[in-house]
């Protein structure tokens, strides 16, 4: 079943406008240019009743349609979420390591929403909860849930835009610089990362491991960790991305998604949330500091 929602341009365009250049942020799940590409491959898209191409001209008086495939709960996924915030139209989740955001099986954080978040009692509430960005299976920390339309429509052009601030804390292994700037490219795209360290401690297995903060400044795919491995410092517990240094085995990721701070999708207010980092990260370093000086002691 499709859920159709229509938009009029009322905007007046000098030069030639493309769909694939105006469509990004005017519907929800539509927020970059290549979610436009692809709704337009679906046929999802309709441009005065016409369907419409990656070619297509938008001009004044236009009316765009977007048959918006409905997003369905499979089944209530009953896992107990952390709510750090929540109004009638959003929410921020602590998300648990080793659980996916979405995806085509049960055990997802989406499926879990609605067991977790209220339903909106706007005029354009979703039918469920829904992220509107997405965090690695492994890594833990705050993400952003939409319950209205509007919201996941605003805060998709505010992740479009860059205008959302991250930060991540993570340990990886060796000894780092005070601060610095990665930007090597990410699957051939630009891609920037700045960094700070916290502190560094000695390591048994490793030498050392550093705790780091981490902002990234643009969105690729494992940006982070990718920034990370290339600069010669992986992240602890990175199966992926650790080259050929050791990994400790049943830990899991040392990455968690921190702070997080974006305006307001309905009031406009500039909102700042965090959280501490787990409390493994503490006690890996502390044990492998221990057991460092033991061994040489």
């Amino acid at each position: 079943m499709n859920t159709n929602t229509k938009h009029i341009v009322t905007e007046e365009f000098d030069n030639t406008i493309r769909a694939t250049n105006y469509i990004p942020g005017k519907f929800p799940g539509l927020t970059t240019r290549s979610s436009v590409k692809k709704a337009i491959k679906k046929q999802q898209l309709f441009v005065n009743g016409e369907i419409c191409k990656t070619g297509t001209i938008i001009k004044k008086g236009q009316i765009i349609e977007y048959a918006e495939k409905e997003i369905k709960i499979k089944k209530l996924f009953k896992l107990k979420l952390k709510i750090i915030y929540e109004d009638d139209f959003i929410a921020l989740i602590n998300k648990p390591p080793g659980i996916s955001v979405s995806g085509n099986y049960f055990k997802t954080v989406q499926n879990a929403l609605p067991f977790n978040i209220k339903k909106s009692t706007q005029k354009d509430a979703l039918t469920f909860p829904l992220p509107v960005h997405r965090l690695d299976n492994q890594t833990s920390g705050l993400l952003i849930v939409a319950k209205t339309k509007q919201a996941r429509i605003n805060l998709g052009k505010q992740f479009e835009e860059k205008k959302i601030l991250k930060k991540y804390n993570a340990i990886v292994i060796g000894k780092t610089p005070q601060k610095g700037i990665i930007n090597f490219p990410v699957e051939e795209k630009y891609a920037i990362t700045k960094f700070e360290t916290l502190r560094t401690t000695k390591s048994l297995r490793n030498t050392y491991l550093s705790l780091l903060n981490l902002y990234p400044e643009t969105g690729r795919t494992h940006q982070i960790r990718i920034h990370c491995e290339k600069s010669g410092f992986p992240i602890l517990g990175d199966k992926l991305y650790s080259g050929d240094l050791p990994v400790f085995k049943g830990k899991g990721l040392f990455l968690s998604a921190t702070e997080i701070s974006f305006d307001h999708p309905v009031t406009g207010n500039f909102l700042t949330f965090k959280i501490k980092y787990p409390e493994k990260f503490d006690k890996i370093t502390e044990r492998e500091e221990k057991r460092f000086y033991n061994n040489n002691f």
